[in-house]
C-alpha cells in the first residue's frame, strides 16, 4: 500500500468548502469522484484543512492510499485532464506510511486580497473583496504586528465556547501593496473558525477609525469575540501556504526568504 501525499490548488467560489458534504458540491467530493475514476477504486482523501464556502487554496495538501502502480507524474497528468478547471493537481509524491496531512502539518499562512478601488475589477469578482475606501496600509500593518506571538484568540473566533482553547501562536504578519492590490498575510501554528477573516475585518475597523492603531492588544485581552470587529467576507481569502516544517514556518530555515 503506497501513501501519496498530494498539493493541489482550487478557486473556491462554486464550492461549499472543501469538506464533503451530503447535497452539496465540495472540492474533496470533487477530488474524491475524479480520483477514484483514475484509479479505478473508491478512494478517500484526507486534507490538511477545511476550508469554507467560498474560499481559495493556492497551496492544499492532502493524502490519500493506493495500491496502484501508476507513477505520480502520470496520476497528475491523468487527474488533471478530468478534473474541472477550478481544481489543479500541482503535484504528487509518495510520502512515508504513516505522513499525515493533516496531524503532520505544523503550520499554515492564509492571504487576504482586497481590490481598493473606488471602481470595482469584473476580473477580480469572487476573488478578492472590493473596498472603496482609503486605505492606510502603514497603520494596518502596524495593528496587524500585534498579534505576532502565542495569545489567547478567543476574540478572533466565532462561536467559541468559554472552555475552548483558543491559545495559538503567529509567526509572522505582512501588509503589501501594489496599486489597487493590497495583500494581507498571517502566519501561524494553527488557526481558529473564521480567526482569519475576523482578523482582517478588525484591520479594516481599525483604518476606518472604529478602533484606534493601538487597539488589538485590548481586543486580544478582552477574550470576546463581541471585542473585535467585522468578518471580513470569505471570497478574499486564500488558504496560502502548508508547513511540515517549524524551521521553514518560523523563518529559521536558511532558504526561507519570509
Amino acid at each position: 500500500m503506497r501513501t501519496i501525499k498530494m498539493t493541489i490548488a482550487y478557486r473556491g467560489t462554486r464550492y461549499h468548502g472543501f469538506q464533503r458534504q451530503p447535497n452539496a458540491v465540495t472540492v474533496q467530493g470533487e477530488l474524491e469522484k475524479q480520483l477514484s475514476r483514475v484509479l479505478n477504486g473508491a478512494t478517500t482523501v484526507y486534507g490538511c484543512s477545511r476550508t469554507d464556502t467560498g474560499v481559495h487554496a493556492n497551496e492544499f495538501v492532502l493524502h490519500f492510499f493506493t495500491e496502484r502502480e501508476i507513477r505520480c507524474k502520470n496520476l497528475v497528468r491523468a487527474l488533471n485532464g478530468y478534473l474541472p478547471d477550478d481544481i489543479s493537481v500541482l503535484s504528487a509524491e509518495d510520502a512515508a506510511a504513516d505522513f499525515h496531512a493533516r496531524f503532520d502539518c505544523r503550520g499554515k499562512e492564509y492571504l487576504y486580497r482586497i481590490h481598493c478601488h473606488e471602481s470595482k475589477n469584473p476580473f477580480l469578482t469572487d476573488l478578492a473583496y472590493h473596498y472603496r475606501r482609503p486605505l492606510d496600509t502603514d497603520k494596518i500593518r502596524e495593528a496587524a504586528r500585534a498579534v505576532v506571538g502565542t495569545h489567547d484568540f478567543h476574540s478572533f473566533c466565532a462561536q467559541a465556547a468559554p472552555e475552548t482553547n483558543c491559545i495559538r501562536t503567529i509567526y509572522g504578519t505582512d501588509v503589501q501593496r501594489s496599486g489597487s492590490d493590497v495583500r494581507i498575510y498571517i502566519r501561524g501554528d494553527g488557526f481558529l473558525y473564521n480567526m482569519v477573516r475576523i482578523f482582517v475585518g478588525t484591520l479594516l475597523d481599525i483604518n476606518e477609525g472604529v478602533f484606534p492603531p493601538s487597539a488589538m492588544p485590548g481586543i486580544l485581552a478582552a477574550g470576546d469575540r463581541l471585542a473585535a470587529g467585522r468578518t471580513a467576507m470569505a471570497h478574499g481569502l486564500y488558504l496560502n501556504r502548508v508547513f511540515y516544517s517549524d524551521a521553514v514556518i518560523t523563518g529559521t530555515d536558511s532558504q526561507n526568504n519570509d
